[in-house]
């Protein structure tokens, strides 16, 4: 599916090839929380990073967490205007690249469910919305975002 995006400014735009389309995940963690906002939690979905076109480059910063002289490898991009969060990209799978739901501008489809992760980080405050049956846990899921797609059969295939 392609995925068109934006910041809220509009002086950054992105356009990205998506066979994970889906707003699959709930992220608690504390980067998340307090970067994207959004209820306590971030949503992402997965795209094919060679297929991401940018339209006001100049504008995007990066982000990386540090956290005891550790820098983290994931490399979160806003727009230095409006400080909107765009995507991330981890060059551990330099393939992949994981747009914001919230900075998607094209109409996404509804998820069955969403997966809610690192809940041992949620802020107190944060209560967890969602279906009974949605899975949660409190670090990181074994199912990717991959398999999770596969699972519900919502993988969209991409024209390269």
């Amino acid at each position: 599916m392609h995925l068109e995006g934006s910041c809220h400014c509009g002086k950054v735009a992105f356009s990205v090839d998506s066979p994970h389309p889906c707003p699959f995940n709930r992220c608690y963690c504390s980067a998340c929380r307090k970067v994207a906002g959004s209820g306590g939690y971030a949503i992402n979905l997965s795209g094919h990073y060679p297929s991401l076109k940018v339209k006001g480059q100049e504008h995007v910063r990066v982000y990386q967490v540090e956290t005891e002289g550790q820098r983290s490898p994931l490399q979160r991009h806003f727009c230095g205007h409006c400080a909107s969060m765009l995507w991330v990209y981890d060059p551990r799978w330099p393939e992949l690249v994981h747009p914001f739901a919230s900075a998607i501008d094209t109409e996404l489809p509804i998820p069955p469910e969403h997966t809610h992760l690192m809940l041992g980080s949620k802020a107190n405050w944060v209560e967890v919305e969602g279906h009974p049956d949605d899975p949660r846990f409190d670090e990181y899921p074994k199912e990717s975002i991959a398999a999770w797609h596969d699972r519900l059969g919502l993988t969209h295939p991409i024209d390269r």
